[in-house]
């Protein structure tokens, strides 16, 4: 009888504290109800109607079918790849390279640290702007830049050409000083005594690079990346500001395609059918660097 008390009054307990755990998440979930579950269901709903708000009618799969056959639609998917494998590996190796060079004891270490990180605090609008007036043509910085060497830049945001390599650069260089703080604390978390059994061995810098600091910082590179492919989707304030999706959408993202559905041509059923492309393609990301990526990193 003893034994059976005992076991209710652990039960009670393991109940109490449950229900003391979920009401501490309750919150949590309810503004995840609201502001990410609800959202992306209304937008599923919404993409089997087509026309503005006022005048929504049903029609099935046929929206899918007219945004996937828009050349506008191909293009803007082409633009955010590109954007996406110009950013990512890039900023990756920078963010990277910079926190294995100010991981080191050296004088100003914490003013070049906060160098690189602070273009991270600036917000993307005011970013947008700084690289606007950069590159502007005929007085713009990077304009008299090239006046020192007697040559003359492109209209760097009005060719088709060139309008994508600035972009690029500009979210490398914003975002290169926030992923090197991740690794910067993953370098700081790895043991010191593998590195001074391979400085004894005679390992060379390079050797212990390939060999101990990459493979062991691979668990931060993955979270990095993901983060890094993310904010490749979802990065649009700076289209706004610098060329609205221009010239020709050579420019134009996948994000600022729905706002332009949305908010311009108040095209509802369209915007939910870009959204769900949209959120597909970030689920499916994630799902392979989780589920397959993450297995073959050793933590």
């Amino acid at each position: 009888m003893a034994i059976k008390r005992s076991g209710k009054k652990k039960v009670r307990i393991s109940m109490k504290q449950n229900l003391f755990a979920y009401s501490l998440l309750l919150p949590s979930f309810i503004f995840l109800a609201l502001f990410t579950f609800y959202p992306t269901l209304k937008s599923i709903h919404l993409s089997f109607y087509s026309g503005p708000m006022t005048r929504l009618q049903f029609s099935g799969l046929s929206q899918y079918k007219e945004v996937f056959s828009e050349e506008i639609f191909r293009k803007v998917m082409f633009n955010n790849i590109i954007f996406v494998i110009g950013t990512v590996p890039t900023t990756l190796f920078l963010a990277m390279y910079l926190a294995i060079w100010l991981n080191k004891k050296m004088k100003g270490s914490s003013l070049l640290r906060t160098a690189f990180f602070y273009p991270t605090v600036i917000p993307l609008i005011a970013v947008a702007n700084i690289w606007l007036f950069i590159y502007t043509p005929h007085y713009g910085l990077m304009e008299k830049f090239l006046d020192i060497f007697g040559a003359n830049g492109p209209n760097w945001l009005g060719s088709q050409t060139t309008v994508m390599i600035a972009l690029i650069v500009m979210i490398i260089w914003k975002d290169a000083g926030f992923f090197m703080i991740f690794y910067l604390a993953g370098l700081q978390n790895l043991p010191k005594d593998v590195y001074e059994a391979a400085m004894i061995e005679g390992a060379k810098p390079f050797q212990m690079f390939r060999r101990i600091t990459f493979p062991l910082l691979m668990p931060t590179t993955l979270f990095v990346m993901i983060v890094s492919i993310t904010n490749a989707f979802k990065n649009v304030d700076h289209l706004y500001i610098m060329t609205k999706g221009g010239p020709d959408n050579a420019s134009n993202l996948l994000l600022y395609y729905i706002y332009e559905a949305a908010f311009t041509n108040w095209d509802l059923g369209k915007a939910a059918v870009l959204t769900v492309v949209l959120i597909t393609l970030l689920l499916a990301i994630t799902a392979f660097n989780y589920l397959f990526l993450d297995r073959r990193i050793h933590y």
